[in-house]
């Protein structure tokens, strides 16, 4: 089925324009001729097992979504760029009946036939306990990071990792896990031992390990915290602006929908991009950095399903 078929709008996107290049400067050129080169980042957040389209009666997501059309759309646009990075922010279990008969398997083998590369985990991700997620990671052929979360005493110690590097194009990629805090939110019985560290010193860390030890061209934090709140209560737009080398937030757990990315600046002044794109597959967010000559320039956009 055509691209087209499936996507009913695409928002206005949101630049980011780092070292002085405009975006034009990377956009209207050949990148195969120029030297330009061009990483998407895919990603989802707060799928909640939602396998199967809305139906068409639903009076507010009717006919949206769906597991195979999210499919269609991620493998078109690797085809259109193999540089594609294609991550989720966490809370793929809980929501449909799928969960509650498979408890996670159909999840995590669907997104390993999409090829996902990472993910994080969220609040409802231990709703199975612990062992649960453990019992289903053998679905799943894609790693999870999460930074915040020590794991050491549980089933998932030396399993999940702080972050992953990956590389396209020469192009060294960085991604770090964040996770919201579990006590109060969810049964202890389900989590075990797990600790929550608190995330703005974590991601402090993980950044300038990322970008100063790993040499990283990009890094991304994929976080489940909750994008924006009131108050002092830790979120992607907090982490963003007291902390610097994070150049994409890709959130969760607060089911934002964004019609294109936020940007704000970090602690340095610099600019940061943020995004979320809703809930239950009905959005896939794709942004796009180009490098050139040691620059960078992103631009984002939130593709309706």
């Amino acid at each position: 089925m055509k691209r087209r078929d499936f996507i009913q709008k695409t928002a206005a996107g949101s630049a980011l324009v780092v070292g002085g290049l405009s975006l034009s400067s990377f956009t209207n050129t050949n990148t195969n001729k120029d030297n330009t080169k061009r990483i998407t980042i895919l990603h989802t957040n707060d799928t909640h097992s939602h396998i199967d389209p809305f139906e068409k009666t639903d009076p507010k997501y009717p006919n949206m979504g769906g597991a195979a059309r999210r499919a269609t759309l991620v493998q078109q646009i690797r085809r259109e760029n193999p540089n594609t990075l294609l991550l989720d922010a966490g809370d793929i279990f809980q929501g449909t009946p799928y969960f509650n008969y498979y408890g996670g398997e159909l999840e995590f083998k669907i997104m390993s036939m999409m090829k996902y590369d990472l993910a994080t985990l969220g609040n409802h991700d231990f709703d199975n306990g612990i062992e649960g997620f453990y019992k289903q990671l053998p679905h799943a052929n894609f790693d999870f990071v999460s930074a915040n979360y020590d794991f050491k005493n549980t089933v998932l110690d030396g399993i999940v990792k702080p972050y992953k590097t990956f590389t396209f194009d020469g192009v060294k990629i960085g991604v770090f896990g964040l996770g919201i805090q579990l006590k109060g939110l969810v049964d202890e019985r389900n989590y075990k031992e797990t600790l929550y560290i608190e995330p703005v010193d974590v991601a402090k860390d993980m950044s300038r390990i990322l970008k100063t030890e790993e040499k990283c061209d990009l890094v991304i934090c994929l976080s489940h915290l909750g994008f924006k709140y009131g108050g002092d209560k830790v979120s992607d737009v907090v982490i963003a602006n007291q902390t610097k080398d994070i150049d994409l937030i890709i959130g969760g757990h607060t089911h934002t929908f964004l019609d294109k990315p936020y940007i704000t600046n970090n602690i340095d002044g610099k600019e940061v991009m943020v995004n979320q794109v809703g809930c239950y597959g009905i959005n896939l967010g794709q942004i796009d950095f180009y490098f050139k000559e040691g620059k960078k320039a992103a631009e984002g956009r939130t593709i309706t399903v």
